[in-house]
Formats: C-alpha cells, sequence, structure tokens
C-alpha cells in the first residue's frame, strides 16, 4: 500500500469521525446524551441527579436553547431532556424525537425532581458526569475529551465500561489528525475517488442548507443573515456571510433541524460548509467541483482545530470561516499557493475572536469570520498578501496555522478562565 493510499485512507476516516449529524448545540446534546445512557443503565427513572461538569462546558450551555424543549435552557434541562425523552441509540441526535408530551413530562421533571450541579475537579476542558439515582440504585456516565467519548459506566458498584487511563488511550479510537496538512489536504481533495465520500458530504450539503434556509426564512436569534441581506443586498459575497449566520442563528435558538457538525461543532459545520455551497450554487459549478472544495474546507477546518482544541477560549468559527476561503479559493481554480496564502490571510485578520460560549452572538461571529476567509482569497487574487513577521504570521502556513494553535491552546487558556468567570458572574 503506497504512502498516498494510506494518506487518502486516513482523509476518508478522519472525515466519517468529523462530519455526523447532531441536533442543538453539541455541548447540552451531549449532557442529554449522557443522560439518557444513565437512565438506560439505570433501567427506571430517576429521582435525583448529580452533575459534574467542566467550566468550559458550563459555558457553552448557559445560554442557548436545548432543541425539541419547548425553549428551555442551561443544564438541568439538557439532563432533564435526555431523561425524560433521549434516545441514547440515536448519539448526537438524542433529542430529535421529542413528542409535546414529553415536553410536559421534561418541565414536570424539572420542576419536581433534584437535579444538583456541581464544578469538575477533573482539571480537563471537556469532562461531563451524569450520576442517576433511584432509591437505592445508582448509575453513572462519563464522556471526557470530546463529545461522544464515553469512558466510564457505571451501575452501583460495578463498572460496566471503562476507558479512563489517559487522553491517549480516551481517544486512540480516532485517526491521527496530525497526518493533516494543507499541501496534502489540496492534493487528497484533487485526487481522491469521490465515491468514498460524496455520500457523507451530499448530507451536509442537505441538512446545513436546509438550516441555513430556515435561519433566514423564521424569526431566530439576532436574524443575522437578514439584516445582513436587508442591509447590503444580495451580493454572493453577502448571501455567503449571510446563509451561514443564518444557520447558526437557527440552531443556537433551538431549531431542530440537524446539522452536519465539524470539529465537534454544528456552527463550524455550518461555516465551513454553506459559504462553499452559496458560491459554487452561484458560478454553477458542477456537483464534483463542490465535493471536492468541501473537502479542502472541512479539513483545513479540522487541521487548525486539532492544534487548538475541541474547546477553547479561541472562537472556533475563526477556523472554519477562513477554512470556507480556501474551499471558495479552489472552487475559482485556486490550489495550495492560493489556498495557502488564503488562509494565512485570514487567519491574520481575525484570530482574536473569542468563544464566550454558545447563544446569538454566534452568528455574527461567523458572519465576521466568513468574511475573513472571502478577503483572504481576494486579497491574494488581487496581488496582495500578509507577510512573515506580520504580528503572528510566519513564513509557511503550516507555520502560521501552528502559531494559531499555540495561542488558542496555550496563550488563551487565561483567557478562557477570565471569560468563564465573567459569564458566571464572580
Amino acid at each position: 500500500m503506497d504512502n498516498n493510499h494510506k494518506r487518502n485512507q486516513a482523509y476518508i476516516d478522519i472525515l466519517k469521525e468529523e462530519l455526523v449529524p447532531a441536533m442543538g448545540c453539541t455541548e447540552p446534546i451531549a449532557i442529554a446524551y449522557a443522560s439518557a445512557r444513565a437512565r438506560d443503565v439505570l433501567e427506571e427513572e430517576p429521582e435525583r441527579v448529580r452533575l459534574e461538569v467542566s467550566r468550559n462546558i458550563i459555558k457553552n450551555v448557559k445560554s442557548v436553547v436545548v432543541p425539541n424543549t419547548g425553549g428551555l435552557r442551561g443544564l438541568e434541562a439538557s439532563a432533564a431532556a435526555g431523561i425524560v425523552a433521549g434516545q441514547a441509540d440515536k448519539v448526537l441526535e438524542v433529542l430529535s424525537h421529542v413528542d409535546d408530551s414529553q415536553r410536559e413530562k421534561i418541565n414536570d421533571y424539572l420542576a419536581n425532581s433534584e437535579i444538583q450541579v456541581v464544578e469538575s475537579n477533573s482539571g480537563l476542558t471537556f469532562d461531563l458526569i451524569v450520576t442517576v439515582s433511584a432509591g437505592e440504585n445508582q448509575a453513572r456516565v462519563q464522556i471526557s475529551h470530546y463529545h461522544t467519548n464515553v469512558v466510564l459506566i457505571t451501575k452501583n458498584s460495578e463498572t460496566i465500561y471503562t476507558n479512563q487511563d489517559c487522553e491517549e488511550i480516551a481517544t486512540q479510537s480516532l485517526t491521527d489528525r496530525s497526518l493533516l496538512n494543507v499541501r496534502d489536504i489540496v492534493d487528497f481533495a484533487g485526487t481522491v475517488d469521490l465515491k468514498n465520500v460524496k455520500d457523507l458530504l451530499q448530507q451536509q450539503i442537505d441538512y446545513n442548507m436546509a438550516i441555513a434556509e430556515e435561519g433566514l426564512r423564521g424569526r431566530w436569534g439576532a436574524n443575522i443573515g437578514s439584516v445582513l441581506l436587508e442591509t447590503w443586498g444580495d451580493d454572493v459575497k453577502v448571501r455567503a456571510k449571510a446563509l451561514a449566520a443564518a444557520g447558526s442563528d437557527a440552531r443556537m435558538s433551538g431549531c431542530d433541524l440537524p446539522v452536519v457538525i465539524v470539529s465537534g461543532s454544528g456552527n463550524q459545520g455550518i461555516t465551513a460548509s454553506v459559504p462553499v455551497i452559496v458560491f459554487a450554487n452561484e458560478m454553477e459549478a458542477d456537483r464534483d467541483t463542490l465535493l471536492r472544495a468541501l473537502l479542502v474546507s472541512n479539513l483545513v477546518a479540522i487541521h487548525q482545530k486539532t492544534g487548538i482544541g475541541r474547546l477553547s477560549a479561541y472562537c472556533g468559527a475563526v477556523s472554519a470561516g477562513c477554512a470556507a476561503g480556501a474551499g471558495i479559493s479552489w472552487l475559482h481554480g485556486g490550489r495550495f499557493e492560493e489556498i495557502a496564502h488564503t488562509i494565512v490571510n485570514a487567519l491574520a485578520t481575525v484570530s482574536g475572536i473569542i468563544c464566550d460560549g454558545a447563544k446569538p452572538s454566534c452568528a455574527a461571529k461567523i458572519a465576521a469570520s466568513v468574511d475573513a476567509g472571502i478577503l483572504g482569497f481576494l486579497m491574494y487574487q488581487n496581488g496582495q498578501q500578509f507577510y512573515d513577521g506580520d504580528g503572528i504570521v510566519t513564513k509557511g502556513v503550516e507555520n502560521t496555522i501552528n502559531n494559531i494553535g499555540r495561542l488558542g491552546r496555550e496563550g488563551m487558556k487565561e483567557t478562557d478562565k477570565e471569560i468563564i468567570r465573567i459569564m458566571l458572574g464572580e
């Protein structure tokens, strides 16, 4: 097996691991998923619930609507929804089949059950433990490192499943993301047999465009997409930003349409895909060209986030918006040189955007990040670029991406803590 074949298979596996459907913001959904699994292990409705969650999860759950709950928000609502109506076998679509009677039961459960929330002391950025009890029986489910990574299941004194030894073991089922680099991503996008990825990408197109269009039709969140179109018109550059923002506004406000996520985030999944699709439609690009452009965008987004981590003070929309610029560059015939400069130009523009949790302002940050991605491409198209030594820009796209990873992973640790303290009123 030659190296290109091994690389292609690894990249296909990464896409299959990352591009999965989810309903709602993925942090409250992870709580609902763990709660549904804990209820199933307990084999009866819990009388008491204890949530131990890391502060970054608190940040991302605090202000967002839990889908299919009639507008409920917060940690307790996420757990109650999973316990009362969650279907654990649907994983991140755990709340996709909640009916009106179940919504009433969720409210009753919140009013009449004991749900305790405490901060996790594990030191992990992403960590949640749901412990449910009824009478003398108790069940526990722990998810760590990423949204579906169950590392511990217990019932009473029996350990049913464990995979806790360390982060490397906890994430060993994932394909090595260090294999990603921009040059190979561009080569992969141009050479891979599309039959291996077309169904995956078609689902992303169908799901993410559907919620984007719903975001423009309805009154969701801050209606950023509608504001953009009403203010600046229907130019493709405006439409690309508007539809991506609209999809986020709908998702953050409890829309029950699913999204195909990227890097554990529906907002990043929308941002990496919708602008590329909008440009492809405007250009009347053929289907294969669109699919290959989406490969570039998705993998560039994942590549950037690998060095930063799933949850950070660094806004993930930036990575995805810059990646969308790379996908748009591909649509216009750009290959490694054009795409590399697009990424660097975009990262030099918007890398200071902070993540202060999931909420309507995510849509505005998405619009700004997509704008930077488009500008990064247009700059290079017009013979302009940022150079080595311009702030955090270093010669070579991989070096600049490494700088961004360092900034998000290490440099913004204290920023993250301060953001959470501000949000919690401490």
